[in-house]
């Protein structure tokens, strides 16, 4: 198995976790609050694993690069966002209506990444792109 094909299945797994263990914690507390102590454990964590992994120094590169970083806040700003939504989506409804509903996320990121970036799609990754929109569509509304 490829490395990018493990760790994107893990990343979808913990991802489900993620809605399972957050619907479960949601069901008395303000969304918007639940998320932002959701950030810090994150941030920790995260920090927790550049400093076990001895990346720290690394740190200084990423700020002294002014695009980079400029485009790393902005997708910091964009993840939180999608989160505070997130969670308030799953306070109100159900997982397997919000979770479908969310993937859509990987049709708007192709059309984007065609817009802005010029990338191809295959004729068979559009038609999975199309298929992964119907599907949600179906799996939510269904």
């Amino acid at each position: 198995m490829s490395p990018w094909l493990f760790y994107a299945l893990l990343s979808a797994l913990a991802a489900a976790m993620v809605a399972i263990f957050g619907k479960i914690g949601l069901q008395h507390l303000d969304a918007n609050t639940a998320t932002a102590v959701r950030a810090v454990v994150m941030a920790i964590f995260l920090v927790g694993v550049v400093v076990v992994q001895g990346k720290t120094q690394l740190v200084s590169e990423v700020l002294a690069d002014r695009k980079a970083l400029l485009f790393i806040v902005l997708s910091g700003v964009a993840g939180a966002l999608s989160w505070l939504f997130y969670f308030m989506a799953i306070k109100s409804g159900t997982v397997s209506q919000v979770a479908p509903i969310d993937k859509l996320s990987v049709v708007f990121a192709v059309i984007l990444a065609v817009v802005l970036f010029g990338e191809k799609v295959s004729l068979y990754a559009g038609i999975g792109i199309g298929m992964i929109s119907v599907g949600a569509l179906l799996v939510a509304l269904g």
